[in-house]
């Protein structure tokens, strides 16, 4: 039986790679009973989006009061929320349940380019959930959008950017390096308490990069609950994806930037 329930408030992904979708292969892998809340319906492959069906904020809502009020929630993984409506929705059931454990995953745009939260919903991002929220997680395009300057070219100006993003509230910020050159992946932990925990790993020669941001951020919530302390679940969280990545040409779902291989323990 699992001791943890674990939530994923994000959008949905046909093709199966990103999304929600990754987030409950990513709680089955980590060993939580995984749990959802679907803010938007997507038309996507592994070629790219083709179409965004958001759904309403008053329904969104209504998706969270009946769970929230029923299960136990140990952690909660918010992704895509496409509009700004959604996002006050979702930064106001975090206050009124008293969510823990909250990992937020900037979304804002698909690896393919596709544009996946409203312009106008930045702010709302910003200013109310990004508060809220007990880690966030955004890549080097996602924390320049947030604080509204350019994207990090070095390790100083992420490091610079991480302390900044800070500044906007949440308690800690993983700022993801994956877009810098070189050939390892960094990643920055602050907290502002402590000095800053550097995360590297090896890049792996793949182009089924699908969904490893949603993989990340859902594995780390999925391990908050289990682990002694954040650095030690964002470090187990990076090896597990670095291994599914290595395993992504396992698999075949397209014709694209197909997904990272979730359950590469197992088969």
């Amino acid at each position: 039986m699992s001791a943890y329930n674990v939530v994923s408030i994000a959008g949905s992904d046909p093709s199966g790679g990103a999304g929600i979708q990754a987030d409950l292969k990513s709680f089955s892998a980590h060993g939580v009973f995984g749990m959802t809340v679907v803010t938007a319906l997507t038309a996507q492959s592994t070629r790219g989006v083709t179409g965004v069906h958001g759904v309403p904020a008053s329904f969104v809502t209504d998706q969270m009061d009946t769970l929230f009020t029923d299960a136990t929630v140990h952690a909660v993984k918010v992704g895509m929320l496409s509009t700004s409506e959604v996002t006050e929705a979702v930064a106001a059931a975090v206050d009124r349940y008293e969510l823990p454990n909250v990992v937020v995953d900037p979304v804002m745009v698909a690896k393919s380019g596709d544009r996946l939260l409203q312009s106008s919903a930045i702010e709302a991002l910003r200013t109310e959930l990004v508060p809220r929220a007990d880690l966030i997680t955004p890549n080097l395009p996602e924390a320049a959008d947030l604080l509204g300057t350019a994207e990090a070219t070095s390790l100083k100006e992420m490091r610079d950017q991480a302390e900044r993003l800070l500044e906007l509230g949440p308690r800690r910020v993983l700022l993801k390096g994956g877009h810098l050159p070189g050939e390892e992946s960094v990643d920055l932990l602050v907290d502002g308490e402590s000095e800053p925990v550097e995360f590297r790993a090896g890049r792996v020669d793949t182009r089924n990069t699908h969904g490893t941001g949603c993989t990340l951020s859902s594995s780390i919530a999925a391990l908050l609950p289990q682990r002694p302390d954040t650095v030690t679940a964002v470090a187990d969280a990076k090896a597990y994806l670095t291994e599914a990545l290595r395993r992504a040409d396992d698999i075949d779902a397209g014709g694209g930037q197909g997904p990272v291989h979730h359950f590469h323990l197992w088969w």
